[in-house]
């Protein structure tokens, strides 16, 4: 076990920092919802609770996680962006997204891009990926962004996922 703890990030407009049990109920609400299909989903109780306990546990398993994302200048929750790992993630996976009523607006670029360079300084990981669910534009346009590029060749858990690699170099 890596045990380092969560951090928290600053962007120019955003606060990432860690879940907290009061974050539970909007996250279940996403997950509950038509949103969450390319997440395999919609989701009951049980299987997001489950869900947001990975997200919390990754940090102490392996030094990387989930991470909320506040809005600087409210502290409103606008969604999450994360470092996925375990069984059913065959790399590390950079995840994303906001919540409803906050999409348009560059909060998914703009943090996953943090929490990227994040994990290239001080992971030093070789590379991520992002699972995209085909026909999810929105996510592609920010793997896209990001500088990610689409790689038909990568391991995934879904056959149907699209998968976009960031490469440190």
């Amino acid at each position: 076990m890596s045990g380092t703890g969560a951090i928290t990030l600053r962007t120019e407009r955003l606060i990432l920092r860690k879940p907290e049990i009061d974050d539970f109920e909007a996250y279940a609400r996403l997950m509950a919802s038509p949103r969450s299909a390319g997440m395999g989903g919609p989701f009951d109780l049980r299987a997001a609770w489950g869900m947001f306990c990975h997200d919390v546990a990754l940090w102490q398993l392996f030094g990387h996680g989930a991470l909320m994302i506040d809005l600087a200048e409210s502290g409103e929750c606008v969604g999450q962006v994360g470092i996925n790992h375990g069984p059913l993630f065959p790399e590390k996976e950079l995840g994303w997204f906001v919540y409803e009523g906050h999409e348009g607006r560059g909060y998914a670029t703009e943090a996953a891009l943090a929490l990227r360079d994040w994990a290239f300084s001080t992971l030093k990981l070789p590379s991520l990926v992002s699972y995209i669910a085909p026909g999810n534009a929105a996510s592609v346009a920010v793997a896209e962004r990001l500088g990610a590029c689409h790689d038909p060749t990568a391991a995934r858990t879904d056959p149907a996922d699209l998968v976009y690699r960031h490469s440190a170099s």
